[in-house]
């Protein structure tokens, strides 16, 4: 019975459409997330992707479109509100109680079975199977299990508001993962995580009896446990695509469709320069048919000069009744080559501290085209020494020297506090990326989206093609396919480039880079 249940839940989203305030969020898209489905929802931040997984939720209702929900559902949002008097016991108590109560009715079942009551075969039954469906027996436990697998708060009596964002957020995950649901939805689960927490995340996933949807920005996870990708970026048709296959299928599915949008855009465009050109040379027809040489005969000028207005009608109308249906694709990014010249003397640095912020000394030496990944645990002082590189911080001990020849650029963790009102135009004037779309720059950047402004961010540092650019965590808030197309272009680049990060995917990426440990 227990399979059987499992087998039929699913969850099935069919044209949702949703607007907030004036922006369409989603539009007409459809998706089922059964129990065979492994899936990620992806796209640029502001593409729908949280909006998507809450519909699916029943926490949104669509404007349009319809959601149908067999068997039971877990969310992992990213928020997680810390009320008055909410504890660690509040979250686990409250997921697991289905399973105490199946429990429950089990023990009175039994009772009422052995005092021969009436009807109580059939309630020990049912007792029976939505005990065994939720495994109810061993739920505490196995709750118990996830709190200390990702390093939660496992006191009951805890308050919520007492703990940080993600020791609550590692709560919440460990009491999804510690119950069991048919389907799980997932919004950024890795948030909060350390490498021991990643690997018992990325575990219960692939062994989840159910069918998963993973909204996420680590590419690890989606490589490990995604199969199927719905990405919400936009499309040549304006709907979303769906890929098969794993997360290289997915890549590769999105390249494929990417050359042939540009290819179909481009042929469209051909068409109507053609069209154009054809007017303009009937015009000139016509012109030079009014306006003869001198001694052409006035009765052949005039015969001949309606064929041309024909010929300049058809034309025209021609033009006219062409239509660009296929809209230009968005920019991929583009790396503003600084020509760095290798060897370049660039950096040296000889026994760098800060006080209380990096505390082992720092001696290194970098020129064009050398690359270097900087590592150690939080604390260690890894943003420290990048900002020293970049000269926004002076150290306590030590010397560094900059060659005057050389440009060096920072993209930081956090985006710049930029001039209230500016627009991102404003902020990056010459810009040569491709990072941002045409309505973005003209935004005011306090109305763009976290991604946004780390795209802003990257363009403006590019844009100036320096000869060392030095990256703080470069992947956060920005997505898969583009941290792929970013990782690519660090490996070409004449630029020396440092990278500090704790991406898994990225450092595996970089693991043939010279590295740079701070522990």
């Amino acid at each position: 019975m227990f399979l059987e249940t499992l087998t039929a839940a699913q969850l099935r989203a069919d044209d949702i459409t949703l607007t907030l305030g004036a922006r369409r969020i989603l539009d007409r898209v459809s998706v089922t997330v059964s129990t065979r489905s492994r899936l990620a929802i992806v796209g640029e931040n502001g593409r729908g992707k949280t909006t998507l997984l809450h519909v699916l939720a029943g926490l949104l209702t669509p404007d349009a479109g319809t959601v149908r929900r067999v068997g039971t559902v877990g969310l992992a949002a990213q928020a997680l509100a810390a009320g008055p008097g909410r504890t660690v016991g509040t979250l686990t108590g409250g997921v697991l109680h289905a399973s105490h109560a199946a429990l429950t009715a089990l023990d009175q079942a039994t009772d009422d079975l052995t005092a021969g009551r009436p009807g109580a075969g059939d309630r020990y039954a049912t007792a029976l199977e939505a005990a065994t469906r939720l495994d109810a027996w061993d739920a505490d436990r196995r709750v118990d299990v996830a709190l200390e697998a990702l390093n939660a708060c496992a006191d009951r009596d805890r308050e919520l508001s007492t703990l940080s964002v993600g020791q609550r957020y590692r709560v919440r995950l460990a009491c999804l993962l510690g119950v069991h649901h048919d389907l799980l939805l997932l919004d950024e689960p890795t948030n909060h995580l350390d490498a021991d927490g990643l690997a018992f995340l990325t575990t219960r996933l692939r062994e989840h009896p159910g069918g998963l949807a993973i909204v996420s920005h680590d590419r690890q996870l989606l490589r490990d446990v995604a199969r199927e990708f719905l990405d919400l970026d936009p499309s040549s048709d304006g709907r979303p695509r769906w890929y098969a296959g794993g997360y290289d299928a997915w890549q590769d599915g999105r390249r494929r469709d990417r050359q042939r949008w540009e290819q179909e855009h481009e042929e469209q465009q051909a068409e109507h320069r053609r069209l154009a050109q054809a007017v303009d040379r009937a015009r000139a027809r016509l012109t030079t048919g009014w306006r003869p040489d001198k001694g052409v005969d006035k009765h052949q000028r005039q015969s001949h000069t309606p064929g041309v207005v024909q010929a300049l009608n058809r034309d025209r109308e021609a033009l006219a009744a062409h239509r660009i249906t296929v809209p230009p694709p968005p920019p991929a990014l583009r790396w503003p080559e600084p020509e760095t010249r290798p060897g370049l003397e660039i950096i040296q640095t000889r026994g760098v501290r800060v006080s209380a912020r990096l505390r082992r000394p720092v001696t290194l030496e970098l020129a064009g085209g050398q690359r270097l990944v900087v590592t150690g645990a939080n604390g260690t002082g890894k943003s420290t020494l990048l900002a020293v590189l970049a000269g926004r911080l002076a150290p306590t001990a030590g010397t560094v020297h900059r060659s005057p020849a050389a440009s060096i650029a920072l993209v930081a963790q956090e985006v710049p506090d930029w001039p209230p009102g500016a627009t991102a135009r404003q902020i990056c004037p010459a810009d040569a990326t491709g990072l941002l779309d045409a309505e973005a720059w003209r935004t005011p950047v306090s109305r763009l989206s976290l991604g946004q402004q780390r795209r802003l961010d990257l363009a403006a540092r590019l844009t100036l093609r320096p000869d060392l650019i030095v990256f703080d965590e470069p992947t956060n808030h920005l997505s898969a396919a583009l941290v792929d197309e970013l990782t690519a272009a660090l490996q070409r680049t004449s630029a020396a480039v440092v990278v500090a990060t704790h991406d898994r995917r990225l450092l595996a990426d970089l693991a043939d880079w010279p590295s740079l440990n701070l522990d």
